[in-house]
């Protein structure tokens, strides 16, 4: 496995390796867990190499405490990844991604607007144009994305329609705890007893109840609830336990 810490040296390396040999990309934010690991094995299982990278992107939170906590395990991520038979591993760092200072970001008007764009005001332009940096980057044949984040995959699929790129968005499931809790780098940040009580959130999403309903249930569990809502022939939601905020959604 190889590290990149310079884009440069990444784009060096790329342009040695033929359009014959697919590259699947899984860009991440480290603070691996299953949910990264299902991506990783399905590029593996799909691509001739496998790259992921680990860059924790400060202009997708509009808080900056939310920044500050967000958990990092880095040696812990580059060991899993060479286990996992990862050929690369890109680190770059926020100098290089940007250069500009943040001056040019991509920008959607419609669906990031609803939801986690909703409630988190600039949060998807954060997302869009690491992202399509990242890409850019890379050059993979192929991205994956976890269910989890549905509206971020959906945005990131038009983004790419829209744009003309010969890139593949693939989704995966979301990959849950034995409890339904579904797998997120912020789940080690609940104390024991908000851990407990964390899977009453996807279960109310799947009860088929009522919004407001399900809401009250939330409410009565210790949850503050952003948001639920149905989008897409699934419900979304998102809740904070604490000072931990999780986002689910199921099909309805």
């Amino acid at each position: 496995m190889k590290l990149f810490t310079n884009i440069n040296n990444w784009i060096n390396h790329r342009s040695f390796i033929g359009d014959n040999e697919n590259i699947g990309f899984i860009p991440t934010m480290g603070a691996l867990h299953k949910g990264h690991i299902s991506l990783i094995e399905k590029s593996i299982a799909d691509n001739h190499r496998t790259i992921v990278s680990i860059f924790v992107n400060p202009t997708q939170f509009n808080n900056t405490q939310d920044l500050k906590n967000y958990p990092s395990t880095l040696d812990i991520d580059i060991n899993l990844l060479k286990k996992l038979g990862v050929h690369y591993v890109l680190l770059p760092t926020q100098n290089d991604i940007y250069k500009d200072k943040f001056n040019y970001k991509i920008s959607e008007h419609d669906l990031s607007l609803i939801m986690e764009g909703k409630e988190r005001p600039g949060h998807f332009d954060g997302v869009l144009t690491i992202v399509m940096k990242l890409l850019n980057i890379v050059n993979p044949k192929k991205a994956y994305f976890g269910e989890k984040d549905y509206q971020q995959f959906k945005l990131i699929e038009h983004m790419v329609d829209s744009f003309f790129m010969n890139i593949e968005i693939i989704s995966c499931p979301t990959i849950r705890e034995k409890d339904g809790l579904a797998f997120s780098s912020r789940n080690v940040l609940l104390t024991k007893k908000q851990r407990m009580i964390a899977p009453q959130f996807p279960k109310e999403l799947r009860s088929k109840k009522k919004i407001k309903d399900i809401k009250i249930e939330l409410l009565k569990s210790g949850f503050e609830v952003d948001y639920i809502e149905k989008y897409d022939k699934r419900i979304f939601g998102a809740v904070q336990l604490g000072k931990v905020r999780l986002i689910d959604n199921e099909k309805e």
